[in-house]
């Protein structure tokens, strides 16, 4: 009876090992390739090349079989299969594919396919040339553009081209490097030919699917490019670090434990447990940590602060969210700090996972008028940081907002609330400001102005004015509490535009190193339900308005005044 029940078990076992890759491809990995400007593992370039390429992290051919990436690399550099044929080529943008005469409800492609769209060279033209023209550049155009360069990328991987893992010759005036070929007169013969003959190895090992050898090979093979050149070749200690960072995934183990955090302190909440909520809070720290530690080993591997990219941006600013609340869940002893911060920390993250293409998670050195730039850093990293306190403070009146809907008059009457999201808003508006005058300095030392009223600069400015109105407002007395959650929720928007609006709609001006495009759909459905949310909560508070008025007679003293006396 038990043996009859294990049997399906021990079925579904060997159909799962029959189907297993018998490839170990760490030693490959961590070979040193020279792309984008940077030296990185061959983990980290088949990563990004098949993502590039297909706009996801494997890919599921029209056979069945799933490619992972180090597996497509190894087949497209020793032609194992007809990739010219396969659908692996992204059009994430329907109208286009339209345009170029194909199906618009499919969203990959061949380059067969693709070789028939005789419209595709003459919209990549018009885009370059509206480009140098600094003209707007329409959103097919940039599409078109975009599919090019997804393109050129597979063409140089089918031709090898870009498979260039040989360091300069030690010595040499360049530091480019190369592509291996049978014979180099730049190298010693001896070393150059045995590093040849292991890569002729390694590539029968995968033909022949043979991963002991295949392993031995691989690692052989960068110990002989390394002595090529030690000087030029990254270390051992580099190359694995990264290639930890690819696999160990810190920032989706974030994601998964403040999910869990947020729901054991929304039990907590409710029910006043007050071992929940001390689980609650270990398990935002456990998520904190873990996400800490996957921008400090990006930090390493890059050189620099995250600065360069929207990637590194949203992923700098969930982080800080978390920083603040836990400084003032110490501060205040408010849970309501955390039950803010975890789902606007869940939502960042999220959209990076979801949206590989148009935030691509890719470690880019810097552009040179950023390199070596104190006030770069600073800047940046203040400017995000007033972000985050600006996104904590929309999660906190998200909160508030909900109390007023359930029920206006106890809403009204918890001061001690409001004066909390206060705080975070006074917060906010202290970081912006010091990093936009920070970034006047920056503009200076760049470009030789202090402003020059560049669509980021302006936005800037605007989100800044929006919310030292809505600020002075309150101590005029111009809005009630309500006005000040409703406002933290609304204000909102202005940095929406400034962070993302301004790089990825309106694509121009001289932060040209933050541009991107895509993502619109999932932001601007954020924006509208945040706005529908707000619209609920006006009508909800406007409903019960006369008995608020009343109540607001018969109050004697300020509640700030009451506030600082506590």
């Amino acid at each position: 009876m038990k043996f009859r029940n294990l049997l399906p078990l021990l079925l579904l076992a060997l159909v799962s090992m029959a189907h297993a890759d018998p490839l170990d491809y760490h030693q490959f990995g961590m070979l040193a390739i020279q792309d984008a400007g940077r030296r990185k593992p061959v983990d980290t370039f088949a990563r990004e090349t098949l993502l590039r390429i297909s706009g996801a992290a494997s890919y599921t051919g029209t056979d069945g079989r799933v490619w992972t990436a180090p597996d497509f690399l190894l087949s497209a550099l020793f032609d194992t299969h007809d990739w010219r044929t396969e659908p692996l080529i992204l059009i994430p943008y329907h109208p286009l594919a339209d345009k170029l005469g194909l199906d618009p409800q499919r969203k990959r492609f061949s380059l067969e396919e693709l070789g028939t769209a005789t419209t595709l060279p003459s919209l990549i033209q018009q885009a370059q040339q509206l480009t140098q023209q600094q003209k707007e550049v329409p959103r097919d155009l940039k599409e078109a553009e975009s599919l090019g360069t997804r393109m050129e990328a597979f063409g140089h991987l089918l031709d090898n081209s870009a498979f260039t893992i040989v360091p300069p010759p030690q010595g040499s005036t360049t530091d480019r490097w190369t592509v291996p070929t049978p014979e180099n007169d730049a190298y010693n013969q001896a070393p150059y030919k045995a590093a040849m003959d292991e890569l002729s190895l390694m590539a029968q090992a995968y033909n022949t699917g043979d991963g002991f050898d295949f392993s031995v090979h691989a690692a052989r093979l960068r110990s002989a490019m390394r002595d090529l050149n030690p000087a030029e070749y990254p270390t051992d200690s580099m190359l694995q670090l990264e290639y930890n960072y690819n696999h160990l995934q810190l920032f989706m183990w974030a994601v998964m434990i403040y999910a869990a955090a947020f729901i054991v302190l929304l039990i907590a909440n409710a029910t006043k447990g007050k071992f929940l909520a001390t689980a609650g809070i270990a398990l935002a720290i456990a998520g904190a940590v873990a996400q800490a530690g996957g921008i400090t080993m990006r930090c390493i591997i890059a050189g620099r602060p995250p600065v360069t990219n929207m990637f590194e941006s949203v992923v700098w600013v969930s982080f800080g969210v978390m920083a603040f609340a836990f400084i003032f869940l110490a501060r205040y002893r408010a849970l309501t700090y955390l039950l803010a911060a975890l789902p606007v920390s869940l939502t960042c993250l999220l959209l990076v996972q979801q949206l590989p293409v148009a935030m691509p998670a890719s470690i880019d050195p810097l552009v040179p008028v950023l390199r070596s730039n104190y006030w770069l850093t600073i800047h940046v990293l203040t400017i995000t940081l007033s972000y985050a306190a600006f996104a904590l403070a929309m999660g906190f009146g998200h909160i508030v907002l909900y109390r007023f809907i359930r029920n206006p008059l106890n809403a009204s009457d918890d001061t001690t609330l409001h004066f909390w999201l206060y705080r975070i808003l006074q917060l906010g508006v202290i970081l912006l400001a010091t990093g936009t005058i920070l970034g006047g300095v920056w503009a200076n030392y760049s470009w030789g102005r202090f402003w020059g009223w560049d669509p980021k600069e302006t936005w800037a400015l605007i989100a800044l004015l929006c919310y030292i109105f809505v600020l002075h407002g309150r101590i005029v007395g111009w809005w009630n509490q309500f006005g000040l959650a409703l406002a933290s929720v609304v204000c909102f928007c202005a940095v929406v535009m400034t962070w993302y609006g301004v790089n990825f709609i309106l694509g121009k001006g001289l932060h040209s190193y933050g541009f991107g495009i895509g993502g619109e759909k999932y932001v601007a459905g954020l924006v509208c339900v945040d706005l529908a949310y707000v619209a609920l909560a006006a009508i909800r508070y406007r409903q019960a308005a006369p008995l608020l008025a009343a109540m607001e007679a018969e109050e004697e003293e300020d509640p700030e005044d009451e506030m600082s006396r506590v």
